[in-house]
């Protein structure tokens, strides 16, 4: 990697803000290995609660403060059937998706009681490969009717006598993969999602309704085509470390040099939108979003069927520095793309590649966890104008610069947080930083995150080798340094 050398961050307060969506720190859940049970749900633990919530997650996540949850899948949902996971007689389904059983312990009324308990939206994507319209909005009349019809009657036996008010819906998954259950043609596709939107919003209209998109034109503009008049945003996904055969995680250098990636997906999704008429009106829900794919090799021909190979997820040493790096660089993106980005879900919450490792006796936040919590907890609510200029970083035929950052401040400007990102693996980075016009000067209070090495990471022996830091970063005439490998909100005013 080369050595940068000067590097700006000029930021125009007097210029428009623009108010970011809090939904770009959501969360995502999926039946897949520990993540629900194990995970979040663990009957009998000695912590978790009566219901068999995990508390300590709880607790924990509400560090993040997770504005909304997408459950159940991912390609579990394109085999799963909503009513095997509610009411008292509830039998063990054969998932097809993930080749393993599932008890259907925890099913709707658990989701949303979880997600209540967190302080989270429930966003619930649809069945649309073994499933079809018809029980999509029968799921929807469950979860919102107040006592019209079968299903709604029937949330009020099982316990639940008031609407479950579930706001968000996603129509299917991944379905234009070969590898999910219900791939559909770019025809078929757009005509489903209609029929399924139409069904599901005559039944609450009130619903913010997404569908499974792609920064691709044919897929996405034959969507908007046919359905687009029902969506409120378009769904697209991505992991740039794919492991899901081999897990051989990148190193730190070939990690951050993906760093552009997630905002050449934005902008394509972009322009397809706009293309299509429906700039401004739908927006796109980044609603699986990852560096490091999921581990689930083939065996024997039969697709996901290695099952003890996926405790390799698990393994707390993947999850270093580039992995933090990557995902403030990820939601930096989003924030700068926030008049269309209205949502992002990590992927997933809880174990396989999630921020919280939880094991038997406790939890382990990884390092995406803390940079997670310091976006959550100390950006200000709007993102201002900021233009940085800095030198590149080289890797393999790649190139990211340097250092990256967003800029955020409240409604009177007097306030201001800004998320810097060091991507150099083992240097200092000095930075020059303008703030009005004028050079940023005096010492200005911080919290870093930066480990003792590029592949520090947290496991259940050192739970606190990578953890932020409270700090003071002296500037003198604009001229300051950030620390290597590291992501520091940088606070200023009165």
């Amino acid at each position: 990697m080369t050595t940068p050398d000067r590097n700006t961050i000029t930021i125009e307060p007097s210029r428009r803000l623009r108010r970011y969506d809090r939904m770009i720190f959501g969360q995502f859940l999926e039946h897949f290995h520990r993540q629900v049970y194990g995970g979040l749900f663990e009957p009998g633990s000695p912590l978790a609660d009566e219901h068999g919530f995990r508390m300590d997650v709880v607790e924990a996540l509400g560090e993040l403060r997770v504005p909304i949850v997408r459950w159940p899948g991912g390609c579990f949902a394109s085999a799963y059937h909503w009513e095997h996971g509610v009411g008292a007689d509830r039998q063990p389904s054969y998932d097809k998706a993930w080749s393993v059983e599932d008890p259907n312990t925890f099913g709707t009324d658990e989701f949303v009681a979880w997600c209540r308990l967190i302080g989270a939206e429930p966003y619930i994507c649809t069945n649309a490969g073994s499933g079809g319209p018809e029980e999509m909005s029968n799921w929807v009349e469950y979860c919102n009717l107040e006592s019209m019809g079968r299903w709604a009657r029937m949330r009020r036996a099982n316990g639940s006598k008031a609407p479950h008010r579930v706001r968000y819906w996603s129509v299917g998954n991944e379905n234009y993969g070969a590898w999910e259950i219900g791939t559909k043609t770019r025809d078929e596709w757009g005509r489903l999602v209609a029929e399924s939107a139409k069904m599901m919003k005559r039944v609450d209209p009130g619903i913010v309704l997404l569908a499974a998109a792609l920064p691709d034109v044919d897929w996405t503009m034959e969507l908007l085509r046919q359905a687009g008049g029902y969506l409120d945003y378009v769904s697209i996904h991505g992991y740039w470390d794919a492991l899901h055969q081999e897990n051989r995680p990148g190193g730190y250098e070939a990690c951050v040099s993906r760093c552009l990636a997630p905002e050449d997906a934005i902008r394509k999704t972009r322009q397809i939108i706009a293309g299509a008429g429906y700039e401004g009106r739908i927006g796109i829900a980044f609603d699986e979003w990852n560096l490091r794919g999921w581990h689930h090799p083939d065996k024997g021909g039969a697709a996901f069927a290695d099952v003890r190979a996926r405790d390799k997820n698990d393994l707390n040493s993947t999850y270093t520095m580039a992995d933090a790096v990557f995902s403030a660089s990820f939601l930096n993106t989003c924030l700068r793309h926030c008049d269309a980005v209205g949502m992002a879900n990590m992927s997933p919450v809880i174990n396989t590649r999630g921020p919280l490792f939880v094991h038997p006796r406790g939890i382990v936040k990884r390092t995406t966890f803390h940079v997670m919590a310091m976006y959550a907890n100390h950006l200000r609510d709007n993102v201002a104008d900021a233009r940085v200029e800095s030198s590149p970083l080289e890797y393999a035929e790649k190139s990211v610069p340097v250092l990256d950052a967003v800029a955020t401040c409240d409604d009177d400007r007097s306030h201001w947080s800004i998320a810097v990102v060091n991507r150099h693996p083992d240097r200092e980075t000095a930075c020059e930083l303008s703030l009005g016009g004028g050079g940023l000067s005096g010492q200005h209070d911080a919290l870093v995150l930066s480990g003792p090495a590029p592949d520090a990471y947290n496991d259940v022996e050192c739970p606190d080798r990578v953890a932020p830091a409270r700090a003071s970063l002296t500037f003198e005439d604009g001229r300051g340094s950030f620390p290597p490998h590291s992501v520091t909100i940088l606070k200023i005013g009165p």
